[in-house]
């Protein structure tokens, strides 16, 4: 019971916005091969045409890093009207989860993943690295899915920052080397789409962490809209916490993850069709930071 304590204090704590750290002056920044930016190819023969050189796609933005090299932070799209949203989902698995799912709980949600296809909604999964050793299949499958990407949540869900609703701590030291890991456990998996970002387990940072994560080279990523799908039986009171507040360039935070937050498919089925009537389009992380 304990356990399932810590769980649920880190899932209500992906729900409340953490103090931010702000990052000074620093910009997105896209970075691409001159077949991305456009440099023309020799013309192919007449005689024996062949096929088209493959688009290289543009490398993920990224933000400039803060004051002393603190890794940047990211929470919505300040500037511009364009009615575009992000909808991020957290796929939660702490390390020490094992016994638990070996026991029949489901931290994955393959049906909320499923409706994101069918609505045709582009979305960003932040993942745990455990969670990518459990499911592993499905951390391929989204990660090869051009409609998403997959950004890192850490290896374990522990803390980056004490206190943290009662979860416990990764050591300053091992900070980077536990957001590696989770990389590593993507690849393991043969996820593709890949994103450098990174979300703090329940939310919480501070300048030290920012500045023990500056080695791995990732922008965190927060949001401004707080789903509160976290352990709700009310798909709807999710889905009008989430329609009340977005605005153009918001980022959503949700998660994927059924014993954690049962009621999520269901309130997609009713967020995105309300939005998309009121113009709204549905980006990944990456092109709502690029915009």
């Amino acid at each position: 019971m304990a356990v399932l304590g810590l769980l649920g204090a880190a899932l209500v704590g992906c729900g409340t916005q953490a103090a931010e750290t702000p990052a000074p002056n620093a910009k997105a920044s896209v970075t691409e091969s001159p077949a991305a930016a456009g440099t023309p190819s020799p013309r192919p023969s007449a005689a024996a045409p062949g096929p088209k050189p493959a688009r290289v796609p543009a490398a993920p933005p990224t933000m400039a890093p803060g004051p002393g090299g603190l890794t940047p932070v990211y929470t919505h799209r300040a500037k511009g009207t364009e009615k575009v949203v992000a909808l991020t989902f957290d796929a939660d698995m702490t390390a020490d989860q094992g016994p638990r799912a070996a026991d029949g709980e489901h931290f994955d949600n393959p049906e909320l993943i499923a409706t994101l296809r069918r609505l045709k909604v582009d979305a960003t999964v932040f993942m745990t690295g455990r969670w990518a050793e459990e499911y592993p299949d499905q951390a391929k499958s989204i990660g090869g899915d051009p409609r998403f990407e997959i950004a890192n949540h850490s290896y374990s869900h522990y803390a980056f920052a004490s206190p943290c609703y009662g979860l416990p701590t990764v050591p300053g030291p091992d900070m980077a080397s536990d957001v590696q890991r989770a990389f590593d456990s993507f690849r393991d998996a043969g996820a593709v789409n890949v994103v450098p970002y990174f979300r703090f387990p329940g939310g919480c940072y501070d300048d030290a962490a920012l500045r023990a994560l500056a080695p791995a080279g990732v922008t965190a990523v927060q949001w401004d809209v707080v789903s509160g799908d976290a352990f709700a039986k009310d798909a709807d009171a999710v889905a009008e916490q989430v329609l009340d507040g977005v605005k153009p360039g918001s980022l959503v935070v949700m998660h994927c993850t059924r014993s954690a937050a049962p009621v999520t498919e269901r309130a997609i089925r009713r967020i995105v069709p309300e939005l998309r009537a009121r113009g709204y389009r549905f980006v990944k992380v990456s092109e709502l930071m690029s915009r």
